[in-house]
């Protein structure tokens, strides 16, 4: 069997910055433990998965699993991206494409005029953790003045972006928080950014995502967690529309508009590759 494969950076105007994703569209979906070979096979931060509805009355286009080198994940938001830009480069004439996760349920990405996509998920507000877990705290170089959490990962709170670009981890005792991820995040500074090669005017946040126990060390830039993040922010900044960076070895921007239900959130992509999968 042959299968097509594009890989697409997300979060990026830039080839090799952003996040890399894997895409495969087929008609019918794949078997489960195909797919984690593949995702294995291709060691990027997800794999995506595209197959079409059996029943032609659902209210979605494409159902969607992601995979990440180590299993199946719950909600993957740059793969989302790079999975609609496969589809409206094979369907130009679409604006839109909904999508069905297990997780997410329903979500929409609309193609705007200027290029970029816009994608509509759910808001995943974090809450403040009542105890913070020792393992956060000696898994991190630094400490940070308060940890939230959601369903995804605990929001490790810093006072400045410049410590965001100098913490380390550990990645064996952050593993032991699994299956929640950690993310640490700081309002926005136009000095950082610039040592981080950001151009362009200032961001409101700044974040990276570590994730040894579902993926690999860091992820390049994580859309999903911005569900979360822009919430937060918006509460802490009095904002609706944000700006945000993600201070990975690649780096991604990200814009994001929070309403009380939903989190939509914007970004660019560069087509890399398309290849075919024998299998």
């Amino acid at each position: 069997m042959k299968l097509t494969l594009d890989i697409v950076n997300a979060f990026t105007r830039t080839q090799f910055k952003g996040n890399p994703a894997a895409v495969v569209v087929t008609d019918t979906p794949l078997d489960e433990t195909l797919m984690q070979n593949i995702a294995s096979q291709n060691n990027l931060s997800e794999t995506a998965f595209l197959s079409l509805p059996s029943n032609a009355d659902t209210p979605f286009d494409y159902q969607i699993r992601w995979f990440s080198p180590v299993c199946e994940i719950n909600f993957c938001g740059h793969a989302s991206l790079a999975s609609a830009s496969v589809i409206f480069t094979a369907k130009p004439d679409l604006q839109t494409i909904t999508f069905f996760a297990d997780v997410v349920g329903v979500f929409q990405i609309e193609r705007l005029s200027d290029g970029r996509l816009e994608m509509m998920f759910p808001n995943r507000m974090p809450e403040p953790v009542a105890v913070i877990p020792e393992a956060l705290l000696t898994g991190l170089s630094q400490k940070p003045v308060e940890v939230l959490k959601n369903d995804q990962a605990y929001f490790a709170v810093f006072e400045h972006a410049s410590q965001i670009h100098q913490i380390t981890q550990n990645p064996n005792i952050i593993a032991s928080l699994a299956p929640l991820d950690v993310v640490i995040t700081a309002p926005g500074e136009a000095n950082a950014l610039s040592e981080a090669n950001v151009s362009e005017d200032s961001v409101d946040f700044v974040s990276r995502y570590f994730w040894p126990a579902n993926g690999s060390d860091e992820d390049p830039v994580t859309g999903s967690i911005h569900t979360g993040l822009a919430p937060y922010w918006a509460r802490r900044l009095n904002k609706t529309t944000l700006k945000a960076y993600q201070a990975s070895a690649r780096g991604g921007r990200l814009e994001c508009r929070v309403t009380p239900e939903k989190v939509y959130i914007c970004g660019a992509v560069v087509p890399y590759l398309t290849g075919t999968i024998n299998v």
